[in-house]
């Protein structure tokens, strides 16, 4: 018996900002051979229900998720949840209040972007999202794509929306022992979703990695297309010094 599964724990559907429906993200993860499935949408459970009735139904075994936005050492991290209960009221409180800066956040990047003469960007990328709760610079990068601005998502962040760059404004967001607070109270494990997109200083790695394990978290991302080869070895080993599972 093979004792590897193919298993997709880091999926976003439209619900936040993926470009497919919770349904068909679950025919999709089951055509290619995917035997276990989690949908992890950007700090929005809405698509859950949905998700797991369209992977029970094609015979696809499915664990509850969420990717909660958290504010580390200056930085947006994400900790991905995995099984926890959707219907857990500080989970879903603290959700609701992270999702709550969005839309302001995202009526100052359109402000940012009409500045450099690109106009109609808030209404341009709430086409794609629908709900200014979960608009995000994802939407914001469609839209500029779709109406000629730049032409593919890798130049709008050349350009745009980044650090220095006209349309960017921080965010605060969670702190990481509430996000972990939220998802283990809520029967879940907390994962550090792809630590190699950070580019944090070793110092601050470090001690992300510390505290992430001083509030309750079990997991990291170590395999994921945000990584290169290089770094699966790397968190393989990070894994193994702070007892956490892969």
């Amino acid at each position: 018996m093979n004792p590897l599964i193919n298993a997709d724990l880091h999926c976003h559907s439209t619900v936040s900002d993926g470009t497919l429906e919770p349904e068909a993200l679950a025919a999709r993860a089951k055509a290619n051979g995917v035997e276990l499935w989690s949908l992890t949408d950007h700090d929005e459970l809405g698509g859950q229900a949905r998700a797991m009735a369209a992977a029970h139904a094609v015979g696809l075994p499915y664990l509850t998720g969420v990717e909660v936005s958290v504010t580390f050492a200056g930085t947006t991290v994400h900790i991905v949840g995995l099984g926890m209960d959707p219907e857990n009221a500080d989970l879903k409180d603290g959700l609701r209040t992270t999702r709550g800066g969005r839309e302001q956040r995202a009526r100052e990047m359109a402000d940012g972007l009409a500045q450099v003469g690109i106009k109609g960007a808030f209404e341009g990328a709430l086409r794609y999202v629908g709900n200014p709760d979960l608009i995000s610079r994802s939407h914001f990068a469609r839209h500029l794509v779709d109406s000629g601005v730049c032409k593919d998502v890798p130049e709008v962040f050349r350009k745009y929306l980044t650090e220095g760059k006209p349309g960017f404004v921080p965010h605060r967001w969670a702190a990481l022992g509430e996000a972990v607070r939220w998802i283990t109270g809520a029967g879940g494990v907390a994962v550090i979703a792809h630590p190699g997109r950070y580019k944090f200083t070793p110092t601050e790695e470090y001690a992300l990695f510390t505290e992430f394990c001083q509030h309750g978290g079990r997991g990291v991302e170590v395999v994921t297309g945000a990584h290169s080869q290089a770094e699966y070895a790397t968190y393989a080993d990070f894994c193994r010094e702070f007892g956490l599972a892969a």
